[in-house]
């Protein structure tokens, strides 16, 4: 198994975008699965100490996923992500909100649309983030709410995830 896998995190400013690259140790179809169905995104998506809880999910290009990032005094903080394009075990695109926990979106936060590419190098599957902000001010306020150190601590779950279920 490899063990010197890829991770970069770019944050470009001139282009309101957060890059990043991750390499996991596992073949193309558990990687994108990871990645698309709920009951297993609920076990990676949130940084612990929180939890991930799907309300509902519809993956399809004008579905959604309507989620809760439980805080550990139980505290939810809803989210959505609609999708805009689907490419099977390729590509998925959408539309990442802070909302209600009826789907409504705060608009107090930034939206993010995030362009997830998946490509399978033999033993392993890079996944390529194009996160893709308004603005400039828009990318600074969900970096400075802790985003790379959160989604840091996601991935480091997918890897565990991956881990435990290619054994």
């Amino acid at each position: 198994m490899k063990t010197n896998l890829q991770f970069d995190f770019i944050v470009n400013k001139e282009n309101n975008t957060v890059n990043v690259t991750r390499e996991f140790a596992a073949k193309l179809p558990l990687v994108w699965d990871a990645w698309t169905k709920p009951e297993i995104l609920d076990l990676w998506w949130a940084p612990k100490p929180y939890k991930t809880q799907t309300k509902s999910m519809d993956f399809r290009e004008g579905g959604f996923w309507f989620y809760g990032m439980v805080a550990p005094d139980g505290l939810i903080h809803w989210c959505r992500n609609d999708y805009q394009k689907i490419n099977p075990l390729k590509a998925f695109s959408g539309l990442d909100a802070f909302c209600d926990e009826n789907g409504a979106i705060n608009t107090d936060f930034p939206r993010t649309v995030w362009n997830n590419t998946f490509t399978e190098n033999g033993e392993t599957t890079t996944v390529t983030i194009v996160a893709q902000y308004e603005n400039l001010a828009d990318l600074e306020q969900i970096i400075a709410m802790g985003f790379q150190e959160g989604f840091t601590m996601a991935l480091g779950n997918l890897d565990e995830y991956l881990n435990e279920v290619t054994k």
